[in-house]
């Protein structure tokens, strides 16, 4: 069970989600609670170290963000005790999660349970701290934004537990951001392929690493409001989630008197993202490698890569664009341009101001129809489209940001909204 920053913000929430806890408990479940830092403390810190001074040190920063995790696990396992539960409160370290050497973007490497399974054999209930882990150093590392989540499924995974419970802020996965678009639906079941691109473009409900890992390990996710007695959303293992939603496609349209076909697809969401950044080493050299030789670069750099275009030119030079969230630029500004360099490129341009939105769903790379209507309604609102990227379930769009939200909303009365 994950319980995010909103959910445990004060004394009394901390106390009515102890009580979620208890219910389970008393259910006959054995329980691993993931706790993140109370309501905004972690961007609370980020306002510290930043007044102290501008790119503070990564493994300072881990120090620093680490405990706001700590005082959530420690007041959870009090709340617990509180309402008759034993408890005890864990670091990620203490519960034996290891990571890599990455600070502040740390991957897990392995979890020992030993601690946990020897905790839970005493009947309690085990607070784990989210967003950390121990790495080789033996320094603590934090998993970056979101980390929790990543903390909760992997959890589940070592643990083989029957399903892992992320509470939070909204009732699950909608179709839409309904902050943005009012007819946005909720879902009541969606497979991990299609919430890993909701994740990757710009559905907020999860951290893509974590869908990666319960989709690699097959872990049932279910995503529920933390005060509200709603069923909430579940995630489900691909193929098994796919043959239930498909045959429930089908037969809402046999009962419409629709002509029922079996490859049709289905769109499940339309989702955005903003405060993008286009990055174009112009005039890169075409010879065969280049392109291969600046993604080594930019990894190397720990550059977080979203969409890449390479653009031909008749000179013998290519143009290579990719995006990334401004916010990573900031902090990656220099390897970027270094890796540029080293593949001769002429000059870099970086423009800000993009967004991206994406239409999710299965069957897609089938069915031309459908970036054929996506690109019929972005011209119809004189979108210009900057870049194009697909893969079997998703299709997205580069677009100026400040046209995003109106696309959003077309595209999901287009693709989401049902035909009456």
């Amino acid at each position: 069970m994950k319980f995010g920053g909103t959910s445990v913000a004060d004394a009394d929430k901390i106390r009515r989600c102890a009580e979620r806890v208890l219910r389970r408990r008393r259910q006959g479940y054995g329980v691993i609670a993931v706790v993140s830092a109370p309501g905004e403390m972690t961007d609370d810190l980020l306002e510290l170290a930043q007044g102290v001074g501008e790119n503070p040190d990564a493994r300072e920063m881990d120090v620093l963000l680490a405990t706001g995790e700590q005082i959530g696990i420690a007041l959870f396992s009090m709340a617990l005790k509180r309402v008759g539960q034993e408890a005890i409160s864990l670091t990620g370290p203490q519960a034996g999660i290891y990571a890599d050497s990455s600070h502040t973007q740390a991957r897990i490497l392995k979890i020992q349970t030993g601690r946990i399974r020897e905790e839970l054999g005493r009947g309690r209930a085990v607070v784990v701290a989210g967003f950390q882990g121990l790495n080789p150093r033996q320094e603590v590392a934090t998993l970056g934004r979101g980390g929790s989540d990543l903390t909760a499924v992997a959890l589940a995974a070592a643990f083989r537990a029957k399903f892992c419970e992320i509470f939070t802020d909204v009732k699950g996965v909608y179709t839409a951001d309904p902050r943005v678009v009012s007819q946005a639906r909720l879902l009541r079941s969606v497979s991990q392929e299609e919430m890993l691109e909701m994740a990757a473009s710009g559905a907020q409900v999860l951290q893509t690493r974590a869908v990666e890992v319960a989709r690699k390990f097959r872990v049932p996710i279910l995503v529920r409001a933390t005060f509200q007695n709603h069923p909430g959303t579940w995630i489900y293992p691909d193929r098994t989630d796919r043959n239930q939603r498909v045959g429930r496609f089908f037969l809402r349209r046999r009962r419409a008197g629709k002509e029922e076909t079996m490859e049709e697809a289905v769109i499940s969401a339309v989702t955005w993202t903003q405060d993008l950044v286009k990055i174009t080493a112009v005039d890169v050299p075409d010879r065969p490698g280049v392109a291969a030789r600046l993604l080594k670069y930019l990894a190397e750099g720990n550059v977080p890569v979203d969409m890449i275009l390479q653009s031909g030119t008749a000179r013998g030079v290519n143009n290579i664009s990719l995006t990334m969230a401004r916010q990573d630029f900031e902090k990656t500004k220099g390897s970027v341009q270094a890796a540029a360099r080293r593949v001769s490129a002429k000059r870099v341009l970086c423009e800000e101001g993009f967004g991206k939105v994406s239409v999710v769903g299965m069957g897609m790379r089938q069915h031309a129809w459908v970036a054929a209507r996506m690109f019929e309604v972005l011209a119809k609102l004189k979108v210009n489209i900057e870049m194009i990227a697909t893969s079997e379930i998703r299709l997205s769009c580069i677009i100026a940001e400040k046209k995003a939200q109106e696309a959003v909303r077309a595209l999901h009365r287009v693709f989401c909204v049902p035909r009456r």
